[in-house]
């Protein structure tokens, strides 16, 4: 059983590479309650969320699932009811998973009826949890009520994230601020919740899901945070490299300008404003985190508190000529993760190098909550980690998936696939990486060792042929050995 005085907050950041906090782009932004954090907790530096984009990022990071397995494989597409996941096994050892903001969730449609609201909703709440407040990305219905209650004018929800032009009558500029002030946007909305919430929990072994959203885009910031950052400051994106017709493909649709809304058309000179609008968000998240965890601090509870702060899934911010994150390359999966057991303090400021994946969060957070890791789930627990342990046979690569049947299907019709054959498999180690493509498409094969940006692909020269057909042997090997086993369980359960 639980630990009665252990206590769960489990923060998801939207669309937060890893890179701001260990990487190229740490030094340029100021994420000071983050970095301090990480000198109390462990860090896994190589995370990668296993699929995107949110939807099934989500339902791996919850059901500890590879996407293969839950098949909730984009944004709209059910998950199966019945599926365990983290809310549904931890309610086992006692707990109420209280979820502060979204689990962008589609429900299975096969027992309720065509009318049910939830029913074709791409965020409805996972099974397990419970709904303190609604914060959803396309809803956010209780803090369109908090805007109002504050004297803010009623206006068409959809122009909540468009910036106000600083010259009436005319479109506005990217870096223009939101409506709303920072002690009301949606960032300091949700933990003010939170905050209101657990005061009057502090006896309690709680456990909180807390979503944000920010630094998804679009890409709109409240005063000071629109302008914190100076586009001059902002470091060059990497330059693109080898192209291939599905990146191209990508490329038509995730463009720079639908990373923002209501402004002007954008030019190359927008850039650094736009990923510096990007920074500005990031920061916002990170003070609203710091209050968080200083509240834990004040009233007693952080060191009952096992603290974990992840993202779902990344963004590629113009690296390699891309933005948003339906591509194949790092900066898309490429997460932060930050674990602090409050009983291995021997361990705060350890960093990890292992390889390591969102599907192993679930199972992490269920060890330590005294409950079985159910069979259908496929990720390792990082308990040994967090103990100080390396555990023997540690895993060499991780396997990402993607499916790119939101690219429209027309696009994908005419690149001759069918909607089945819309979807690629990753798997990559800490020196090379495979991204392997259904429908006859050519692969790409990285060198990662000497071409850490993913740039030059060399999957046709003869010099990488072994490496090509070693890592594609690798890659069907390991996703037979990862095969959903639920039923073969349930046969073993029943011979005895």
């Amino acid at each position: 059983m639980a630990n009665p005085k252990k206590k769960i907050l489990f923060i998801v950041i939207d669309q937060m590479r890893a890179d701001l906090l260990n990487g190229a782009l740490a030094e340029h932004i100021n994420l000071s309650n983050l970095r301090a954090f990480q000198d109390e907790a462990v860090t896994f530096l190589n995370h990668f969320t296993v699929t995107n984009p949110c939807g099934p990022a989500r339902a791996s990071l919850l059901t500890g699932q590879y996407a293969m397995n839950h098949r909730a494989v984009a944004n709209g597409v059910p998950l199966a009811d019945g599926t365990p996941n983290i809310a549904t096994e931890a309610r086992k050892a006692g707990y109420m998973p209280m979820l502060f903001g979204y689990t962008d969730i589609t429900l299975d449609p096969t027992d309720r009826h065509p009318n049910d609201p939830d029913v074709g909703s791409e965020e409805t709440v996972m099974t397990g949890f419970h709904e303190v407040v609604e914060m959803r990305f396309l809803e956010s219905y209780p803090w369109r009520a908090h805007l109002k209650a504050n004297g803010y004018e009623n206006r068409p929800y959809h122009e909540f994230f468009h910036p106000v032009s600083s010259n009436p009558g005319q479109l506005a500029e990217p870096d223009d601020p939101a409506f709303y002030r920072a002690e009301h946007s949606d960032t300091a909305f949700l933990t003010d919740q939170v905050l209101h919430n657990l005061a009057a929990r502090t006896d309690q072994s709680w456990f909180a899901h807390v979503t944000y959203i920010r630094p998804h885009p679009p890409l709109v910031a409240p005063a000071p945070y629109n302008k914190m950052y100076d586009p001059a400051d902002m470091p060059d994106p990497v330059p693109a490299g080898s192209s291939h017709p599905l990146v191209e493909l990508a490329n038509q649709r995730l463009t720079m300008q639908a990373t923002v809304r209501g402004v002007r058309e954008l030019g190359p000179d927008d850039l650094k404003t736009l990923r510096a609008i990007y920074f500005g968000l990031a920061t916002e998240v990170d003070h609203h985190i710091g209050r968080i965890l200083n509240f834990l601090k004040e009233t007693g509870q952080y060191d009952d508190t096992l603290i974990v702060i992840t993202a779902d899934h990344g963004e590629m911010l113009g690296d390699l000529g891309l933005w948003a994150k339906q591509h194949v390359f790092d900066p898309a999966y490429h997460v932060s993760l930050m674990i602090r057991d409050p009983d291995q303090p021997a361990q705060h400021g350890v960093k990890i190098n292992a390889l390591t994946e969102s599907i192993d969060v679930a199972p992490t957070l269920l060890e330590t909550v005294g409950v079985p890791v159910p069979v259908s789930m496929n990720g390792a627990s990082l308990r040994p980690f967090l103990c100080g342990e390396t555990p023997e046979n540690w895993r060499q690569y991780v396997q990402l998936e993607l499916d790119f049947n939101d690219l429209g299907p027309d696009r994908i019709k005419a690149l001759g696939l069918h909607s089945s054959q819309a979807n690629l498999a990753i798997l990559r180690s800490e020196k090379m990486k495979l991204v392997h493509f259904n429908g006859g498409f050519e692969p790409l094969l990285f060198d990662l060792e000497n071409d850490p940006c993913e740039q030059v692909n060399l999957a046709h020269d003869p010099a990488h042929a072994a490496d090509l057909l070693r890592m594609t042997r690798d890659l069907l090997s390991f996703r037979m050995h990862h095969l959903d086993q639920r039923m073969m369980e349930a046969r073993k359960a029943m011979s005895g």
